[in-house]
């Protein structure tokens, strides 16, 4: 069992606090994450929203599709009846190097942005390149960050194929492969450290699956309660 793996709060602490929230974020914090994952959209005014979903419905009391609001629009609505939907910039000086902060590109169009940002707090705020993980289903938005700036570290998402990602992980020089839990074998753990990539699972939340992950020697694990991890 490997001692160092990494643990990483899904979306903040989305098991105590709404998902991509500031409070949930601060929960992770709390429990001394080594990293966090949250999801980014652009909303119609240019701004990075951290928010999962395309459409404001499930977590919010407005609807619709969030990428044509304006950020003063989506300012007005509420989170679980309670929070403020955040923006990239507040996520990052909330955490201010604390840990290492995975970002997920869920929206289109949103790696010019994100990379930005990213050069932006790595030039006036001390953050590092090592502090940042971005990561995407979506190859294009991958291969965007990967032409605009090499030094960020990418993660490549898959729920369906490890040796297909690998491949994809293998054109944009990645750092990490990102599966579901569900594709997870001890073999293919193996396959993608031994080319040089670290395994973070998502999303673990059960302890069975934890001590398995741990088992396999997984790098990191991205769970909804990351202080059972």
């Amino acid at each position: 069992m490997k001692p160092n793996c990494l643990v990483m709060g899904h979306r903040g602490a989305k098991a105590y606090i709404a998902e991509n929230t500031l409070e949930s974020i601060q929960k992770a914090l709390d429990f001394n994450v080594d990293g966090i994952e949250i999801d980014v959209h652009c909303c119609a005014t240019g701004e990075l929203v951290v928010f999962h979903d395309f459409t404001l419905d499930r977590m919010t009391n407005g609807e619709g599709e969030l990428a044509k609001q304006s950020l003063a629009e989506l300012k007005k609505l509420k989170v679980d009846g309670q929070f403020s939907i955040p923006t990239l910039d507040e996520v990052l000086d909330l955490i201010d190097r604390q840990c290492i902060l995975n970002i997920e590109l869920k929206g289109k169009s949103t790696a010019e942005a994100t990379c930005k940002t990213i050069q932006n707090y790595i030039k006036d705020y001390g953050w590092q390149y090592s502090d940042f993980l971005v990561s995407s289903f979506q190859h294009h938005e991958i291969e965007a960050v990967f032409n605009i700036d090499k030094n960020i570290p990418l993660g490549v998402l898959t729920k369906a194929n490890m040796v297909e990602a690998i491949e994809f992980a293998e054109i944009v020089q990645a750092k990490a492969i990102h599966p579901g839990s569900a594709i997870v074998t001890r073999d293919n753990v193996k396959l993608a450290q031994s080319k040089g990539y670290d395994v973070n699972v998502w999303t673990v939340n059960d302890k069975a699956t934890i001590i398995r992950m741990k088992d396999y020697g997984v790098n990191a694990i991205i769970s909804d309660n990351p202080d059972l991890v």
